[in-house]
């Protein structure tokens, strides 16, 4: 099952009007929430996954249920997502496959959303989404070697900077993430 903040029923509605009530929708969710739409029309996958796109929002991914109804899954970005990076310790995506190939201590956080952990993630990843992260910061160890991964490498970066100022010494930030990852992925679904 995917979390999701709220559900759309689009069900019975052809293209544009699948994306009207998308558009109007995210207007009035909290950056990070997860939309998820429900639709019958076969090309609302295609118009909502260019729709995301061109708006700035992340489509995350879309399952079909028995009775053909699509669930598009959406998640509102914020512009706090979108400044420039500050951790100073980076790696990429190549160099973290080599990591996780020879370390089998580090600890790889994923803090995207449930819903984006459940579409794809690293295996071993732990998911922790960004909204999480104070409530977990006296179980991590603040010894272990951390890598945060999440979409594009901006909330990532915010959550690498927020465990440097909790005392996390080892924390590096996996950029691009995701949206470039091709190395194996897991599957919730």
């Amino acid at each position: 099952m995917i979390e999701t903040d709220l559900v759309l029923d689009a069900k019975g509605l052809a293209c544009p009007m699948p994306i009207v009530k998308t558009r109007k929708i995210m207007k009035e969710l909290e950056p990070g929430n997860v939309l998820e739409v429900q639709a019958t029309d076969k090309g609302s996958t295609a118009d909502l996954k260019a729709w995301a796109g061109s708006s700035g929002h992340d489509y995350l991914g879309t399952t079909e249920d028995e009775q053909g109804v699509l669930k598009h899954y959406l998640r509102k970005t914020s512009t706090e997502e979108k400044t420039e990076k500050k951790h100073p310790i980076i790696i990429s995506n190549e160099e973290l496959q080599v990591v996780l190939k020879d370390d089998s201590n580090a600890l790889l956080l994923d803090v995207r959303e449930s819903a984006e952990f459940a579409f794809g993630h690293i295996e071993g990843a732990k998911s922790l989404p960004l909204g999480e992260v104070y409530t977990v910061l006296g179980d991590l160890n603040k010894e272990a070697n951390i890598y945060v991964v999440c979409r594009t490498g901006n909330r990532s970066d915010l959550v690498a900077q927020k465990l440097a100022a909790a005392g996390f010494e080892k924390v590096t930030n996996v950029v691009p993430g995701m949206s470039k990852w091709n190395g194996p992925i897991e599957k919730l679904l």
